[in-house]
């Protein structure tokens, strides 16, 4: 008698189940990280060229959007005193994912 026995064919499914499904999930989990890296990658470029956009220290409005080209990505921007006489800090805070999402990057600015 040849071929194989029905509790061999489905333990070779069980297998091959449990297989697809870690290979599906791996898949899913680093596809996230790619998304998730992608957005921060963007909100830190946004937020270097607005550090380094002269009118950002000037400018009374320290809250806006980067938007028509990023609507979904806000950014607020504070300058705080510190102990060093004639230097500021400027801290600007993105946020995008409806604000669940957020990042600070900081410069000194002399007065």
């Amino acid at each position: 008698m040849k071929g194989f026995t029905l509790l061999e064919v489905m333990i070779a499914l069980a297998i091959m189940a449990g297989v697809i499904l870690t290979v599906i999930s791996s898949f899913n989990y680093h596809l996230d990280i790619v998304t998730r890296d992608r957005e921060e990658t963007i909100a830190i470029l946004l937020a270097r060229a607005k550090l380094d956009d002269p009118a950002v220290k000037t400018v009374e409005e320290n809250k806006g959007t980067f938007a028509p080209d990023w609507p979904g990505i806000a950014w607020e921007s504070a300058t705080t005193p510190t102990d060093l006489p004639g230097v500021n800090r400027l801290i600007l805070t993105v946020s995008w994912d409806n604000a669940r999402r957020t990042l600070a990057l900081v410069k000194y600015l002399s007065k």
